[in-house]
């Protein structure tokens, strides 16, 4: 057995998608509170070393085999350009003839290193949830030094030179980003990234749910507003 993990083969837009973590536990540069996974007990921004991938990459090639996935979906236990071994990873799916997408909260993507890997990639998702500096450092805890406006720099940067599909996937939370000027803060984020597509989300886990989410109705409002910009 690998160390990769998997979720069952779902159908996105008519296309069999394999959705593959490539981390062994949660390593991340920020530490939300909201986090589904939890805590971030490894914040880094660093590449690391886990297990040797031989297995994991026999393990991965016999799944393709078996499942006949059309795209494959890295998204993993938190940032997975921190997985020193993603190149390979990358090439190897590549090389089976298959498309890559990749999940980043997209704060590493400006850097030289990173974008490297992630223009390998057909597909990549970057994403959005709290529009305050005041609310980032709060909410979403990254490493010291980070600011919201390198990572929305980051993102713009990356788009600009990028080749493949980049969707900008933008959470809503109530009490942080739902009201009417946050909303003309992310319509003015959405026009400097210009991402090839964009995805509204909200506050879905049960944990999170009754403080965080916004009702249908406002969620459906803002959707409108932000997706036909």
């Amino acid at each position: 057995m690998g160390d990769f993990s998997y979720k069952d083969i779902y159908v996105e837009d008519g296309k069999r998608v394999l959705e593959i973590n490539i981390l062994p536990e949660k390593y991340c540069n920020f530490d939300c509170i909201f986090c589904p996974i939890g805590r971030s007990q490894n914040k880094v921004d660093t590449q690391k070393s886990f297990n040797k991938i031989e297995s994991s990459l026999i393990e991965l090639e016999s799944i393709i085999e078996n499942t006949k996935p059309e795209l494959i979906f890295i998204n993993s236990k938190g940032e997975a350009l921190v997985n020193d071994k993603i190149d390979d990873i990358i090439n190897f799916i590549k090389g089976k003839g298959l498309p890559v997408r990749l999940f980043s909260n997209g704060y590493l993507l400006g850097r030289d290193e990173y974008m490297k890997i992630a223009n390998k990639c057909d597909e990549v998702v970057g994403e959005l949830k709290i529009i305050t500096e005041e609310g980032f450092q709060k909410i979403q805890r990254p490493i010291e030094g980070y600011t919201l406006a390198k990572y929305i720099s980051n993102m713009i940067a990356f788009n600009k030179q990028y080749k493949g599909k980049f969707i900008f996937e933008i959470t809503i939370i109530k009490g942080y980003n739902d009201d009417e000027e946050s909303i003309q803060r992310i319509k003015n984020i959405i026009n400097k990234i210009s991402p090839d597509k964009i995805i509204i989300a909200r506050m879905e886990d049960e944990r999170f749910r009754k403080k965080l989410g916004i009702t249908d109705e406002r969620f459906e409002k803002i959707s409108n507003a932000l997706l036909n910009i």
